[in-house]
């Protein structure tokens, strides 16, 4: 099989078409290569490689026909950013979008998945959201994926496009760009720097391992339903607070390295998803929170110029 991985070069796409590449499957990597993508994250991985952007018409169209499979990763992902400016945001995921369907229309691709995130639905005091739960994004980003969540459905409606959408929680594990939480943490913790807790700490994510969405996104690409939404859950439900007590633990560092800062705009409260819906199709999550957790901060820690050292 011919799979085309945009934004590939970023954490979890590379992840994902390293995963492709074992299974012996003929991977293109297509990647803009701003910030957040790497070369690095794709050696070793046998795969041709095309450095654009999904917003480029004349790009895709040269580079989508002949792939049996699209999985758009490519996305501007950090809500941070996407709050001091919304602008690539919109371009990216709501626009460049659009422009990689239309593309896969007219290749007439056999399957795409549209990869995105829990953060759409806003926030959730209780319970699970399931995935005809309605979409009240409260950032920027989370409202420019919304958008391109949208874009995706209504080709699926009214051209007959086969495309899924997954929406998954907070991902971890080896060579996530060093802003995120948890390569962000560990690394401040093992240069002896003080970590940034948000507000109270209080705030609820779902966490799941790299390997396990990949492992998702797999089984939606083979057996999901045009149009169809599936949640890729992960094994922890965890405070922000809570994490921060498992990854001071894990760094052999206490409590005076936590440093509170103001509560980010919007701050979502809590996230959680209900994924019987994928289950159904033979999902499991392989990897426990401790097991990942433990060797995710392990690879940071054998690999200090992955965060500035």
């Amino acid at each position: 099989m011919r799979i085309l991985v945009t934004g590939g070069a970023g954490f979890i796409g590379s992840y994902y078409a390293r995963m492709c590449a074992d299974d012996g499957h003929e991977v293109t990597v297509l990647d803009k290569l701003t910030y957040a993508g790497d070369r690095r994250n794709l050696d070793g991985v046998r795969h041709a490689f095309v450095h654009g952007d999904i917003c480029d018409i004349q790009l895709m169209d040269e580079v989508v026909p002949g792939h049996d499979l699209v999985v758009n990763f490519a996305a501007e992902s950090h809500v941070d950013r996407s709050i001091d400016g919304a602008a690539e945001f919109v371009r990216t995921n709501v626009l460049g979008t659009q422009t990689l369907l239309d593309a896969c229309l007219r290749a007439a691709t056999p399957k795409v998945v549209q990869v995105s995130t829990d953060e759409v639905y806003g926030t959730i005091a209780t319970g699970s959201w399931t995935e005809d739960a309605p979409l009240q994004p409260r950032s920027p980003y989370a409202a420019a994926k919304a958008g391109g969540d949208l874009m995706a459905r209504a080709y699926a409606i009214t051209h007959g496009l086969d495309v899924s959408i997954t929406r998954c929680g907070n991902n971890y594990g080896p060579r996530q760009y060093p802003e995120k939480i948890i390569p962000l943490f560990v690394g401040n913790l093992l240069r002896g720097r003080k970590v940034p807790l948000y507000g109270d700490g209080g705030n609820v994510r779902d966490w799941v391992h790299v390997s396990d969405h990949c492992a998702g996104i797999r089984l939606v690409a083979e057996r999901g339903g045009p149009g169809e939404v599936y949640h890729i859950a992960g094994t922890a439900e965890l405070t922000n607070k809570e994490l921060t007590g498992r990854l001071l633990e894990a760094c052999g560092k206490g409590w005076e390295m936590v440093e509170h800062v103001a509560d980010r705009k919007g701050h979502d409260r809590r996230y959680s998803l209900d994924d019987a819906k994928l289950r159904a199709l033979g999902y499991r999550p392989e990897v426990s929170f401790e097991q990942g957790l433990k060797a995710t901060v392990r690879w940071y820690a054998e690999h200090r110029d992955w965060w500035g050292e």
